[in-house]
């Protein structure tokens, strides 16, 4: 036997004719579209990741937009608050200073009520004692003098229709 027959020239013969049956099956055909599809995957993917990240951007400008207006809302809706507060305060400050006005007017004319009720019973009861006194004095008069002063009465009534 020749000495190029030895056992690496049938292990590289072996290996050839698995090559060629590897070529002739369509391995790398296979193989390649397995590769094409996994690209064409990746591809998608990457394009897929692009779009929501395109769309994840304008999300995030137009929700920032509505923080910011939303901001501008809150402090506008805390102004308009304070204002309405402040306005209600100095209606209350009003109303108040009209009620203790009133109120003082009212009270004043209570009292004032009360002094000329008070001055009037003290006159009635000035007026009171002093005919009860007048009374008691004439009636001690009579009952001393009573013939006296009933002549002294009757002549001058009678000098003043005569």
């Amino acid at each position: 036997m020749p000495e190029w027959l030895d056992n690496s020239f049938f292990a590289m013969l072996g290996l050839v004719i698995f090559v060629v049956l590897i070529v002739a099956i369509g391995v790398p055909g296979i193989i390649g579209k397995m590769l094409d599809g996994k690209i064409k995957q990746i591809e998608t993917d990457i394009a897929e990741a692009k779009r929501l990240r395109t769309e994840a951007a304008a999300l995030l400008v137009e929700y920032e937009q509505k923080r910011v207006a939303a901001e501008r809302e809150a402090e506008g809706i805390v102004a308009a608050a304070k204002e309405e507060a402040e306005r209600l305060t100095a209606e209350a400050q009003a109303s108040l200073a009209d009620l203790v006005t009133r109120r003082t007017a009212a009270v004043e004319d209570k009292i004032a009520q009360a002094e000329a009720q008070a001055i009037a019973e003290v006159r009635a009861r000035s007026a009171d004692i002093a005919i009860e006194a007048a009374r008691t004095v004439l009636s001690d008069e009579m009952n001393r003098n009573g013939s006296k002063v009933i002549d002294a009465a009757i002549a001058d009534v009678a000098g003043r229709l005569n």
